[in-house]
């Protein structure tokens, strides 16, 4: 049965591979952006633009906000809480 479901799909191999990849370059890029490295640069690029007078503190909030929750999350997609996000 497998042989035939596999000649009978044949002719959507290049959308499944399409769908592969595209899956592939989501997971690659959410890895990135949850980075708790990634993160911290940016934290640390955050406070240096506060240093610098290039924006106001609740502007420096807010964005702090923001990267601290995805810290967050970052963490807990590395610790492998099993609520199924790798």
């Amino acid at each position: 049965m497998g042989l035939l479901t596999e000649a009978l799909l044949l002719p959507f191999a290049p959308a499944r591979s399409s769908l592969w990849v595209i899956r592939q370059v989501i997971a690659e890029a959410e890895r990135q952006y949850y980075d708790p490295a990634t993160v911290r640069a940016e934290l640390a690029l955050l406070e240096r633009r506060l240093e610098e007078g290039e924006m106001t503190e609740e502007e420096f909030d807010r964005e702090e906000d923001a990267l601290l929750a995805r810290l967050e999350v970052g963490m807990g997609r590395t610790s492998g809480t099993g609520d199924g996000t790798t």
